[in-house]
């Protein structure tokens, strides 16, 4: 069920803030929870309801587990082990789903054998359920939060319905006393509704835009393109993926505060970035944060000799670009921002640093835009087909009569994702600090977001491209 639907916009949402605010308010904060829990497991069951059976497999071995390993707290060696055996299954269980076919692939091609390949479907959104749960055993082990006693605690944790499909990745240490003790209020209600506003506008009235056409561009045969009609594809992928994620993103946020919940922020306008160490602290934080406290500390971080470093940079990213996908597109993704954060750590850092802020940033944004190529196209050879395209080292014309097409009929969709990927309203805000804001907040507000969500859901009511990127991770 995506957010950006009527089914959810119009029956499961007001189902969910109707049985939780009326019937919760006599029955308290259990039956509250109760009755998210219930709402969550019937989000994600609604799609495929036997990959519940994965999610509710999850959970109860990650609440036994937690529980052991708070038992055995004093006994260093067998907490240790009990944290083992949950990082063993937890990676087993998204192993299987997500990396079998491409371990079996692979083992073909290299020795020549004929192992058969099962057609096995990944569970959506089981990249982010186990992170999460692998996050509560974790931080139980290190205190980081306090054990729940209560299964159905647990499972609200990891299944609530906000972030449950495609994050961000809630870690268990920010919400684990907000489970039982959060107080809703009507100010956070009211940032709630307008944060998931915000965010449906940006993925409906951009995202899908600009996705359209990176869509149409990419799906073009490659003897029909041209050097900027490249160029056009991937910088409208660009702008899609940031819309998209940042919009589900936002709208998971608003989400969880409608309901107590205060999760942290995921995007922090990634594309002013001035290097891309920077880029990285902006872009998809819960993920990074995750495998920096996770993997990068407990290997040594850069708390070790040079050559050590560099080597806990390159397993996180190869695990980020595998937890991207099964792919060597995605491994080859994660390498490559590897090798550019080692170079720029080496020496390119503090040159950057000199350089004037513009440069910085141009440079930033093309090795982003060569990075999210890999990313968009389902094959090594055709990212590397289209780069020689994008460069000019084929026979290929600079533009061409489609390319000219995408560049008049779309020429405000994406001036306009590119000035909204830009931290205007933050600068506006500070600007007219401490002024009167009273005929603002009162009057236009209301009436600006009122009238973005009535654009939303006509947008949504005729049109047919309403994807989810991350949804397949």
């Amino acid at each position: 069920m995506l957010f950006s639907s009527v089914v959810f916009l119009f029956l499961f949402l007001p189902a969910v803030i109707f049985c939780y605010y009326i019937l919760g308010k006599k029955l308290g904060r259990k039956f509250k929870n109760i009755v998210l829990l219930i709402f969550s497991l019937f989000f994600y069951a609604y799609g495929e309801p036997k990959y519940l059976f994965v999610m509710l497999f999850s959970i109860i071995v990650n609440y036994i587990l937690g529980l052991f390993v708070d038992k055995y707290r004093k006994d260093n060696t067998k907490a240790k082990l009990i944290l083992a055996l949950a990082v063993i299954i937890n990676i087993s269980i998204i192993g299987y789903y997500k990396y079998s076919n491409f371990l079996l692939e692979n083992i073909n091609a290299v020795f020549k054998t004929s192992i058969i390949i099962k057609d096995i479907v990944m569970p959506i959104g089981i990249s982010f359920f186990t992170f999460q749960g692998l996050s509560y055993v974790i931080d139980i082990y290190r205190q980081n939060g306090k054990v729940q006693k209560n299964p159905l605690n647990v499972a609200l944790y990891i299944s609530f319905f906000p972030q449950l499909i495609a994050g961000p990745i809630v870690r268990y240490e920010t919400v684990s006393e907000q489970i039982d003790e959060r107080k809703e209020t009507l100010d956070d209600f009211n940032y709630g509704v307008e944060r998931f506003i915000l965010g449906l506008a940006k993925k409906v009235l951009i995202a899908n835009t600009v996705g359209l056409i990176a869509d149409e561009i990419f799906n073009t045969p490659i003897s029909s393109s041209s050097v900027i009609l490249a160029w056009l594809g991937v910088i409208s992928y660009t702008m899609q993926i940031y819309f998209d994620f940042s919009g589900y993103s936002d709208m998971a946020i608003g989400l969880g505060r409608m309901f107590g919940f205060k999760f942290l922020e995921n995007f922090d306008y990634p594309y002013i970035s001035s290097s891309v160490t920077e880029f990285w602290r902006r872009w998809h934080i819960s993920l990074g944060t995750w495998f920096r406290d996770y993997v990068y500390i407990p290997l040594g971080g850069n708390r070790v000799n040079r050559l050590k470093h560099f080597r806990n940079i390159f397993i996180v990213w190869f695990l980020t670009g595998l937890w991207h996908g099964a792919s060597w597109n995605f491994i080859i993704w994660g390498l490559y921002y590897g090798c550019i954060l080692i170079i720029e750590k080496l020496f390119l850092g503090k040159y950057l640093k000199k350089t004037w802020k513009p440069i910085r940033h141009i440079y930033t944004m093309f090795l982003v835009v060569i990075g999210w190529l890999f990313f968009r196209v389902e094959t090594l050879r055709q990212a590397f087909e289209y780069l020689k395209i994008m460069f000019g080292f084929t026979d290929h014309v600079l533009i061409n009569s489609q390319a000219v097409y995408y560049l008049k009929e779309y020429k405000y969709a994406l001036m306009i994702s590119i000035i909204v990927s830009l931290p205007i309203y933050p600068l506006l805000k500070r600007r007219f600090k401490g002024s009167d804001h009273s005929i603002i907040n009162n009057y236009l507000k209301p009436v600006v977001l009122i009238g973005v969500f009535a654009l939303s859901i006509m947008y949504l009511i005729n049109s047919t491209f309403n994807p989810f990127i991350y949804f397949r991770f």
